[in-house]
């Protein structure tokens, strides 16, 4: 069997060290502190985010906002992921795979206890999962396809059949799919909570914030601040604003064209994180000229990348369809590179010397990638009109009826590399190899195995030209000298608050 074991050497985080982690843990890590002054246990932490949920049930509700604030701190699974997207355990204190890749075994920390007392038991995890498993309604469920069964042989230990290997399986565990809740809970999990976190929701002002208190009675290491405020800003320049004037401690998605402002106050450090958003320039692959290898290859050799990331602000090359933080990831700069010459070569060669393609882009992502691009694409004498449109137009049009040419979306879901193995998806590329690559990499038990298969599909994704990424988004956060321990990478999927302290002064 793959077995793992993660161990806690707990240290006190008044004494503002780190929790030790070994392999695997039942608590979440935590980042050493460096914040000059003494940790304050009474502080409060106010966070600055962009996007707030419509409603806080996250067992039916999609979307970052929602996973961003709730998964880690109010809600726990079986396990969790760190900010370098590695599966490590939480509720669960070991778990083990059989050499078969089809069982897997679980056992539970001591102590876990929903937030109104009620300790949480195996029952709790079996009747969580087979509700993913069973309700198409539940967020998680088209990722519980090949369990098979879901039992509790003890209160301590839950197992969990596969009718076929999958290598994502345990990673699903790590999303809403594999949060636990209380069987037979009546909260109502819109405006409630009643989860095993490290926080507890004290309360919510709809359309402003947010606010999280401590929860004393916590399985694991408690919190290192006794509340947290989330405050919601969704204009760029009023975060800014309200992080000069001391509103908030912690600033996250500073636009980079205002980060100087932040910069030059000496009053904010600024980290760039690494994230699994990738800003994907789709082609339509079934519709002409796209068809044609020849012309996906021009436009990408078209695109001056590091003027286009200089022009956006942050973020990083990449030249396929796996980020640094997914398994499979290669560095694939020696496919393509800038050749406005070879572009025109190749679109000369392929009879499309005067094309006119139209560009379909939602309209919050803004203008400055459109513009990058027509005047790049205008170098080689390609002629590109921008059609910036609301999002439920994008998604009619451009992702269910795959009526486009060229479309922009920042792809932020990690591990989706399937997306070019599935020919239904709208970006229309269809490759028998790589599905079958694919469908390996799904099946293989070895983790490293598994990447390398999804390594090679993806290099053959990058020279068919199925689709060119702009660039590996990143994140740019503003943290005041006070807050120690904030996340850095990832945090726009989710951010771990337990770790974080705030000092009592500068």
């Amino acid at each position: 069997m793959f077995r793992r074991t993660r161990r806690l050497a707990l240290i006190s985080a008044l004494a503002a060290t780190a929790v030790v982690l070994s392999a695997c843990s039942g608590t979440p890590e935590q980042t050493p502190s460096t914040a000059p002054g003494k940790p304050d246990p009474d502080a409060t932490l106010q966070v600055g985010l962009v996007l707030e949920p419509t409603n806080l049930d996250i067992r039916h509700t999609s979307g970052a906002a929602i996973e961003q604030v709730l998964i880690d701190n109010i809600y726990e699974g079986l396990v969790t992921r760190s900010q370098d997207n590695e599966i490590e355990g939480r509720i669960a204190s070991d778990y083990e795979v059989s050499e078969d890749g089809l069982t897997y075994t679980f056992t539970l920390n001591d102590g876990v206890l929903f937030h109104d007392g009620t300790p949480l038991t195996s029952a709790d995890v079996v009747a969580s999962y087979e509700s993913v498993r069973t309700d198409t309604t539940v967020q998680g469920n088209a990722e519980f396809a090949s369990v098979a069964s879901i039992t509790a042989p003890d209160p301590a230990t839950v197992q969990i059949v596969l009718t076929a290997p999958d290598q994502n399986f345990l990673f699903s565990l790590t999303g809403p799919a594999g949060l636990v809740f209380k069987t037979g809970d009546t909260t109502d999990l819109k405006t409630a909570e009643n989860g095993t976190g490290p926080f507890t929701l004290t309360r919510w002002n709809k359309g402003s914030s947010i606010t999280f208190a401590r929860s004393d009675e916590y399985w694991g290491e408690k919190a290192g601040v006794a509340e947290v405020e989330f405050q919601y800003i969704p204009d760029f320049t009023a975060g800014v604003n309200a992080a000069l004037a001391g509103d908030v401690d912690v600033l996250t998605a500073v636009d980079p064209n205002l980060a100087p402002q932040l910069e030059e106050s000496g009053d904010f450090t600024l980290t760039k994180g690494r994230t699994t958003d990738k800003a994907t320039l789709a082609f339509n692959n079934k519709k002409a000229p796209l068809d044609d290898v020849r012309v996906r290859e021009a436009l990408r050799l078209a695109i001056d990348h590091e003027s286009l990331i200089e022009a956006v602000g942050a973020g990083t090359p990449l030249y396929g369809p796996i980020p640094e933080l997914d398994p499979g990831y290669e560095d694939l700069s020696d496919v393509v590179s800038y050749d406005p010459e070879k572009a025109k070569e190749l679109l000369a060669e392929a009879g499309q010397e005067d094309l006119d393609l139209t560009l379909t882009i939602p309209s919050f992502y803004g203008t400055t990638v459109p513009k990058v691009l027509i005047s790049d694409f205008n170098e080689v004498g390609v002629t590109l009109e921008v059609n910036s449109v609301e999002f439920p137009t994008w998604l009619e049009d451009v992702y269910t009826n795959k009526d486009y040419d060229l479309s922009f979306v920042l792809h932020v879901e990690p591990r989706d590399f399937g997306n070019f193995a599935d020919p239904e998806y709208y970006f229309g590329y269809d490759n028998a190899e790589v599905q079958d690559l694919y469908a390996q990499a799904q099946a293989e038990v070895d983790p490293d195995k598994s990447a390398e298969l999804l390594a090679e599909a993806a290099r053959i994704v990058s020279e068919d030209h199925a689709a060119d990424w702009l660039y590996n988004g990143e994140t740019l956060t503003a943290v005041s000298p006070i807050v120690a321990g904030f996340p850095e990478d990832s945090i726009n999927s989710r951010i771990n608050l337990a770790g974080v302290t705030v000092s009592a002064e500068k």
